[in-house]
């Protein structure tokens, strides 16, 4: 029987780019590894869907694009949102 807390292999920012995108379609995002361990990331994204959202809101978005990875694979997130 698998442990539901355990770590998940390491995403790469390419493969959280294209979660992210694929999950907020039309979205452009940009994503940083900090640390060199691809679980540390920085993620920027632009979309219209933010317009008219609060900034709570907006990173509450680009959370859940990427929520079963949180704690597994993706140990923190530093997020940057903009509408348009």
């Amino acid at each position: 029987q698998s442990d539901p807390h355990a770590r998940r292999p390491a995403m790469t920012p390419s493969e959280l780019k294209q979660l992210i995108e694929s999950r907020l379609p039309g979205a452009r995002a940009e994503v940083r590894d900090l640390t060199g361990g691809n679980d540390h990331f920085r993620i920027e994204v632009r979309w219209s869907g933010f317009v008219g959202q609060s900034l709570l809101d907006q990173h509450r978005l680009v959370q859940g694009a990427c929520r079963e990875h949180l704690g597994a694979a993706i140990h923190a997130i530093e997020i940057k949102t903009f509408p348009g």
